[in-house]
């Protein structure tokens, strides 16, 4: 297997991960927020998946992600399913995984140059 160095020039990516805090570029934060490759949107007032609104995704969108990917936590929770009927019928592919999955997952779409937007709980 061929391995090489990821090359994420200036971006903002998971730089580690543990139970209640996530690093972003080496920098520790342990409330929810929401990460682009290009912007981070901090203070997320969301606390669980059962608080979930269409509205907290509002300033999301204007970022028109591709795909959006939800860490819920430590473990796996589905949000309403409207709140996802709405964010598919605006063109926008969701992933729900727990928080740890997410940040790997971010990662290999930001590497592979893909529009990707994680809305973590934290």
């Amino acid at each position: 297997m061929k391995l090489h160095l990821a090359n994420f020039n200036n971006q903002y990516i998971f730089t580690g991960y543990g139970d209640g805090y996530i690093l972003i570029n080496q920098v520790r934060y342990e409330k929810s927020l929401i990460v682009l490759p290009d912007h981070l949107i901090e203070d997320w007032p969301i606390l669980s998946v059962s608080q979930l609104e269409a509205r907290h995704f509002d300033n999301l969108l204007s970022h028109t992600p591709e795909i959006i990917i939800l860490g819920t936590g430590a473990k796996h929770q589905f949000p309403n399913r409207s709140l996802l009927s709405r964010l598919v019928k605006s063109g926008i592919g969701i992933e729900i995984m727990d928080t740890k999955a997410c940040c790997r997952t971010y990662n290999i779409l930001v590497e592979e140059g893909r529009r990707v937007a994680a809305a973590l709980l934290i």
